[in-house]
């Protein structure tokens, strides 16, 4: 996947409108979601948001060796993310909320964070795949994001290949969002109903033409994103 440097900052942006309302990100966001192993709560945070029994682990971790300002204060909480409840530890969140917040290098962290877990094994799976559009790049990056992958679930609910298996690139990301569409809306979890915003921007920028993504604004649920030059 071969993608301009204004294409790459506004698939970012898109997305960080999604997961924390600001094309920028809200590096110190925090919110707890019934979302965990088992319906548990857990803790959500950074710019584009990684889950407390996910990836968060690693992201601390990261920021810790970064030595960063709150570097020390959260080095005693860097191996128990993901193996003991955190969701009510104010200490812990108010650190991650500060480093977040008034720490540049908390902002440097995250930003290869979300590139390094997220972004690029994306694109990865996108180049064995065989996918070359930029609005196909946001499609999967998205659902990487959101969902940890491309989920096989989705892919049962049409026939179309992939380019790697022949298919057409616009019909199988088209038909893809679609099914994504239906399978948020009709989810068994009210929260994750209500991210169907993602698949209605996607939906609206196929409608558009805008495989190229030189359409811009693109509007993510109700904010106009840019790429930041």
């Amino acid at each position: 996947m071969v993608l301009t440097p204004i294409q790459k900052s506004l698939i970012e942006r898109v997305v960080n409108v999604f997961e924390t309302g600001t094309p920028d990100g809200d590096y110190g966001n925090i919110t707890i979601f019934h979302d965990g192993p088992h319906n548990i709560r857990q803790i959500t945070y950074g710019r584009s948001q990684t889950t407390e029994y996910g990836k968060l682990r690693q992201l601390v971790q990261a920021y810790v060796a970064a030595n960063g300002i709150f570097s020390q204060a959260l080095r005693r909480y860097a191996e128990d993310v993901g193996s003991r409840p955190l969701t009510d530890n104010h200490d812990f969140k108010n650190l991650l909320r500060r480093a977040g917040r008034e720490d540049s290098v908390m902002r440097r962290v995250q930003d290869q964070f979300f590139n390094d877990a997220y972004f690029r094994p994306a694109m990865a799976w996108a180049d064995r795949e065989r996918f070359t559009l930029p609005l196909s790049a946001l499609v999967i990056y998205d659902s990487f994001i959101h969902s940890g992958s491309i989920l096989w679930l989705i892919r049962q609910m049409f026939p179309e290949n992939p380019p790697s298996l022949g298919g057409s690139e616009k019909a199988w990301t088209t038909a893809y969002v679609n099914a994504r569409h239906k399978w948020l809306s009709t989810h068994h979890r009210e929260i994750v109903r209500r991210t169907i915003y993602r698949t209605a921007c996607f939906k609206q920028q196929i409608q558009k033409g805008n495989w190229n993504l030189s359409q811009v604004p693109i509007i993510a649920n109700g904010v106009k994103v840019t790429p930041k030059v």
